[in-house]
């Protein structure tokens, strides 16, 4: 469907296609900004409400309907930030619904009713008030993945919370993304950016004497920053600090050699470890073509040989949602789906394994397009995200910034990897 360019005057032809075929479609999308808290919602029967901290690497943004920009801070920043759901009977579970106009309805949208900064040394003061309806003292940590702008992590771990009725203190650590398919690289390093501010976090709750046990939940990216920060506390502490029970790692973008590196220094004490998997996870499919044919941990069969053996030997648990229909075209994200969050939330109240080998069933479209942009230069990465800046609107808000930012170094850059710009399209048809 989308050809290669040929040679550079063909790619800044191609370009300016791409550019009027966006006029066409219209810039319109959800509206940004929708973390400035409205007013209490108690009025609205149904609706329900997940208090979370928020942990980030971010930089603060002037606005603070934004709250965090997807530049890199100087320091972990602390929030205590609450979140209004639609009830039930108005919703899929599963899915975050956005509002469609600011400010947001709490009848049929998410929106935030609070948005306070907390000291670190205030931490243990909410854990206290959040863990008290709990026997276990529960808390849950999520990492997100790539392409996730501050209200996308934030809606996304609410929406996690609330489908899983799990009864957990919720503590979401969201790192510096720019939340455009095109700063795969600058997301990547962002993740290393970020490991001391994770491990950091998660060294503070485990010695929180209010904190039972704590499970970590990490998602595609997400789980390359979790496996090294969980590696880094080993190392210095020779051993992961024993309240982080389990790790969940949902479709990690991790090369296996690295996998399995973080495994063995984590040691023979580590926290449980259970890989969601699934079999047509295209944006793995992908990631793994750009990475030189590197297996990607959560891509692996993990009943063939030999991950089979591996997989029994480290003791590491499985949930394959292979058969799992997902609500995004590259089945990236079905982690978050009702099904799978809904049997999250009764194994951690059971206290039970997450992982069934018995059960069979995770960011958006744009994230096809992530891995190939992540190795080429700009100009190239650019024609890689022309077709699904067409279709995708939170590319299409990004796409100009990039384009305008390609300069003098556009003729140079566009020639050499423009045929990649047919793999999204062939995720999205299954063409081949």
């Amino acid at each position: 469907m989308y050809g290669t360019f040929a040679g550079p005057r063909g790619a800044i032809r191609g370009f300016v296609a791409v550019a009027a075929l966006m006029l066409l479609v219209g810039c319109a999308g959800r509206p940004t900004g929708v973390l400035l808290p409205v007013a209490a919602v108690e009025t609205v029967p149904g609706t329900s409400r997940v208090d979370m901290l928020v942990a980030t690497t971010r930089k603060s943004a002037s606005d603070r309907s934004v709250l965090f920009s997807g530049e890199r801070g100087d320091t972990v920043t602390y929030t205590d930030l609450g979140v209004s759901i639609p009830p039930d009977a108005t919703r899929q579970p599963g899915s975050v619904q956005w509002p469609k106009s600011l400010p947001g309805n709490p009848a049929t949208d998410f929106v935030a009713l609070r948005a306070e900064p907390v000291d670190r040394v205030k931490v243990a003061a909410w854990t206290g008030r959040a863990v008290r309806r709990g026997a276990k003292r529960h808390v849950l940590v999520f990492v997100h993945g790539f392409n996730n702008k501050f209200e996308d992590a934030v809606f996304r771990f609410a929406q996690i919370v609330h489908d899983s009725g799990a009864d957990v203190a919720p503590v979401l650590f969201t790192w510096p993304s720019k939340g455009s398919v095109l700063a795969y690289g600058y997301d990547r390093e962002s993740t290393n950016f970020s490991r001391n501010g994770l491990e950091t976090l998660l060294r503070d709750l485990a010695r929180d004497p209010n904190v039972g046990e704590i499970t970590v939940l990490a998602h595609s990216m997400g789980n390359w920053l979790t496996l090294e920060s969980l590696r880094q506390m080993a190392i210095r502490d020779r051993r992961v600090a024993p309240k982080i029970r389990n790790v969940i790692l949902a479709a990690p973008d991790v090369d296996m050699d690295l996998a399995r590196e973080a495994f063995r220094d984590m040691g023979p004490d580590r926290p449980h470890l259970t890989l969601m998997v699934s079999g047509d996870d295209q944006a793995l499919a992908v990631s793994r073509l750009v990475w030189g044919d590197s297996v990607r941990l959560g891509a692996i069969d993990p009943n063939a040989e030999p991950y089979r053996s591996e997989l029994k030997r480290q003791n590491i648990g499985v949930l394959n949602l292979s058969t799992v229909k997902g609500d995004d075209p590259l089945n990236h994200g079905k982690f978050a789906s009702g099904d799978v969050v809904a049997l999250l939330g009764r194994r951690l109240a059971d206290g039970q394994p997450i992982s069934d080998g018995q059960v069979g069933f995770g960011d958006k479209l744009v994230s096809t397009a992530a891995g190939a942009a992540s190795t080429v230069a700009t100009g190239a990465a650019l024609a890689v995200a022309a077709p699904v800046a067409i279709v995708d609107p939170q590319t299409r808000e990004t796409y100009g910034e990039h384009l305008s930012n390609v300069g003098s170094g556009l003729r140079d850059t566009v020639g050499s990897t423009v045929d990649l710009a047919g793999v999204p399209v062939r995720a999205m048809t299954g063409s081949r």
